[in-house]
């Protein structure tokens, strides 16, 4: 009896409540009238009210359970109201993921200096001596690409077209799981003081750098990077921003400043988050490109080109966009 007369006196706000919540999580605070709006923090008020004398009385569990669950959902339209999802996404795009991949540009350089210092190194150490290519290449990823090979054999990898077209669109979802996980683990790693992560983008670079040094010792340097830096400048490109966010976060560690370590890993972790995101989202463009483009066009001058229009693009969207005045 005692739940019953709790209950009938103050169901209705809840159900006024409920229904408001309804429509901001379906269609964003803007679907609510002005009056609305003034109603709504006034309504979760006199749910936390309701919900904390339920507590004190012992009311039935089922009706603790609803007001809990009914001022959480309250909470987060009052205090973090979200926007409708393609708004939501139009702005990340927009506005959040070029602003913070700008906000981390000096671990994004050094990011890039550790993958490139890492191809220099291996395309150096293997072009004086080809037989250093087994020792920076594990057998299973090389896949049959060795110094061993022949010429025709490189030629062949480079312009594969054996993969039926329904095989497609499952190789480019392979690809982009397993580069997503490396991406993934290269801005994880960030926590134990960066380490990990300058040493993963540094071995990374000596994979491309020794493959780079193979094909070009057959004559075959054009026709490689043509093959690799379709899909290969969006690719990187992530696993960078990867590392740039490994790198935050384990700058954040070292060198907390006027924070505490835990709020300044708070605040570093957040722009990884995004910037992970973002690569993530990357890495499944390079996925389809490697996938599908790649097996399915051969021309040199084509390739090249499809790899300088997305450094061009790539370059101009996150110095552009998400700027002041940018829409």
């Amino acid at each position: 009896m005692k739940s019953l007369e709790f209950r009938r006196e103050r169901e209705g706000s809840w159900i006024e409540l409920e229904s408001l919540i309804a429509r901001v999580e379906a269609w964003g605070l803007g679907t609510l009238t002005a009056a609305e709006l003034s109603r709504l923090p006034v309504l979760y008020r006199a749910t936390l009210s309701s919900l904390s004398v339920a507590r004190a009385i012992s009311l039935d569990a089922n009706v603790v359970e609803y007001l809990e669950s009914l001022a959480a959902r309250a909470y987060v339209c009052v205090y973090g109201a979200k926007r409708p999802p393609l708004e939501a996404a139009r702005r990340f795009l927009a506005v959040r993921f070029p602003a913070t991949v700008r906000a981390l540009r000096k671990h994004l350089a050094l990011s890039a200096a550790l993958l490139l210092l890492g191809t220099v190194t291996g395309l150096g150490l293997t072009a004086t001596d080809p037989n250093r290519f087994y020792a920076l290449v594990d057998e299973d990823y090389a896949a049959g690409r060795t110094p061993a090979s022949t010429t025709e054999e490189l030629r062949q990898a480079l312009y594969d077209d054996k993969h039926p077209a329904d095989l497609l669109g499952a190789f480019a979802m392979y690809l982009f799981t397993h580069n997503a996980r490396i991406g993934m683990l290269c801005a994880a790693l960030g926590f134990a003081a960066g380490v990990p992560v300058m040493l993963l983008l540094f071995t990374n670079g000596l994979l491309l750098g020794a493959f780079a040094a193979l094909y070009q010792e057959r004559g075959l340097g054009i026709e490689f990077w043509a093959w690799i830096l379709p899909h290969g400048v969006t690719e990187l490109l992530a696993v960078v921003l990867c590392g740039a966010a490994g790198l935050a976060v384990g700058e954040s560690l070292l060198f907390p400043g006027r924070y505490t370590r835990l709020v300044n890993l708070g605040r570093r972790g957040r722009e990884a988050g995004v910037v992970v995101l973002g690569a993530v989202l990357m890495l499944l463009l390079a996925g389809l490109v490697e996938g599908i483009f790649r097996q399915t066009v051969h021309d040199v001058f084509l390739r090249l080109s499809v790899a300088i229009l997305s450094a061009v693009f790539w370059a101009v969207y996150f110095a552009r966009v998400g700027r002041e005045g940018t829409p």
